[in-house]
């Protein structure tokens, strides 16, 4: 069975500097997932990494929530397709 660690969302944004309520905008927008461990709120420690470049993306570039979204469904869709010519590519060695 495998543990996963939790970063109580209070800790992190000392950390960062952050509001908590600017990380409920993140969950509520779907951009992370925030659970409820003890009566306190934590972000997966998996998460870190995502919530971080986000952040970045937020206060250096001075992205909205709206704009993130919208970076992160076309990255995604990037890496989807470099995936899939990957794949392609495999296959088509097959013939050569």
């Amino acid at each position: 069975m495998e543990t996963q660690e939790y970063i109580p969302i209070d800790v992190f944004c000392q950390h960062h500097g952050v509001t908590i309520s600017f990380i409920s905008s993140l969950q509520h927008f779907g951009l992370i997932e925030v659970i409820r461990i003890n009566d306190a709120e934590c972000l997966p420690a998996d998460q870190l990494g995502e919530a971080e470049k986000i952040l970045r993306l937020h206060n250096e570039l001075e992205i909205n929530l709206e704009g993130i979204d919208a970076i992160r469904h076309l990255l995604q869709r990037v890496k989807d397709m470099q995936d899939e010519i990957r794949l392609l590519k495999n296959r088509l060695s097959l013939y050569e």
